[in-house]
């Protein structure tokens, strides 16, 4: 859907792509040009120099790569990862405990073409999988077994991190798959911890953050809703909410979410074809306003709300852009 309406964006120059008719806010950087297809950003805040923070953004094809991006935009060739088969989505953790002695900040993706997540140490970009983690072993259809987005979460209780994993196509039930990610004595392995969440049919599902703080998994059900579970696994895997359809105009695409002290926050979400970017509430979800941020078919986005340097003074946001880049905001810009 998203490429048919590109193409028809270019080849009938009347139509405009981002179709919003609220202001327009522009961004504060826009990076250097990647080789195939941008898709979802993740953030890594540097704890010893925060202007130093890396943003990864996956180039989304067989010959595709884990950009790394300096607060400038410009392309870090030593932290790039680059042939990789598809990678779809990205998300990083800190504080992941490798040994008794060791702990290191990651980053997960998915590579859908060989139907694994990766997982790699951050800033040294070591990989710590062995080449790949398999995922969806047990789904008889090929198509089931297509890896799309991933978010990983921290639990509060005992630190354990878990991947949760998306597909191209599932079941009506099910459809995510959580991974629980521990360090033995020699390798990091991923274990299935628990199958959860409700698909529609319509569409797909890609977009999918965790609040670790809180305790919820949000993913989009992309003709449907924002749908809302419990990130522990322990915990009920009954649908809490499905919420914000109403204010989308096709597809509910990438989410992030900004957090703030005592439980305070937002979810931003992409609202794919009308070129906007919805901002719910992180403590009920209601619906507080949407921004033109002047991007044009945008998949994935991520947030952070710390000061990072003088041009992110109050945070980032950054978006993804169908012209094969990343845009970047103070956060400021979004008025929130």
């Amino acid at each position: 859907m998203k490429k048919l309406i590109y193409l028809i964006c270019i080849l009938v120059v009347t139509i405009s792509c981002n179709q919003s008719k609220l202001p327009a806010i522009e961004p504060d950087v826009i990076t250097e040009f990647t080789v195939n297809d941008t898709d979802d950003p993740a953030i890594w805040v540097n704890p010893m120099d925060p202007s130093k923070s890396i943003v990864f953004g996956t180039d989304k094809e067989t010959n595709g790569s884990i950009y790394a991006f300096d607060l400038d935009g410009k392309i870090i060739e030593q932290k790039t990862i680059r042939n990789i088969a598809r990678p779809n989505n990205v998300d990083v953790e800190y504080g992941f405990k490798l040994n008794d002695s060791t702990v290191t900040d990651i980053l997960v993706f998915t590579e859908r073409e060989k139907q694994q997540i990766r997982m790699f140490s951050v800033p040294d970009m070591k990989p710590l999988d062995g080449g790949g983690f398999p995922v969806f072993k047990d789904e008889k259809l090929q198509i089931n077994r297509l890896p799309m987005g991933v978010s990983l979460y921290k639990s509060p209780i005992d630190s354990t991190v878990y991947a949760i994993v998306g597909r191209k196509n599932g079941p009506s039930d099910g459809y995510l798959y959580q991974y629980m990610l521990k360090a033995d004595s020699i390798n990091v392995k991923a274990t299935l911890v628990r199958k959860f969440g409700s698909f529609s049919g319509q569409k797909e599902i890609e977009a999918i953050a965790v609040d670790d703080e809180k305790g919820f998994v949000y993913y989009s059900d992309e003709g449907v809703c924002i749908k809302k579970y419990y990130a522990e696994p322990s915990m009920d895997t009954k649908e809490i909410s499905c919420f914000g359809g109403e204010y989308f105009m096709e597809d509910i695409e990438g989410i992030s979410i900004a957090t703030y002290p005592r439980g305070k926050g937002y979810l931003i979400v992409s609202n794919q074809q009308q070129g906007e970017f919805n901002i719910f509430s992180r403590k009920d979800n209601s619906f507080i306003k949407a921004v033109n941020l002047t991007t044009l078919e945008t998949d994935g986005c991520e947030v952070v709300t710390v000061p990072l340097n003088t041009t992110f003074s109050k945070g980032l946001f950054v978006a993804m852009n169908d012209e094969k880049n990343f845009y970047f905001y103070n956060l400021e810009k979004l008025g929130l």
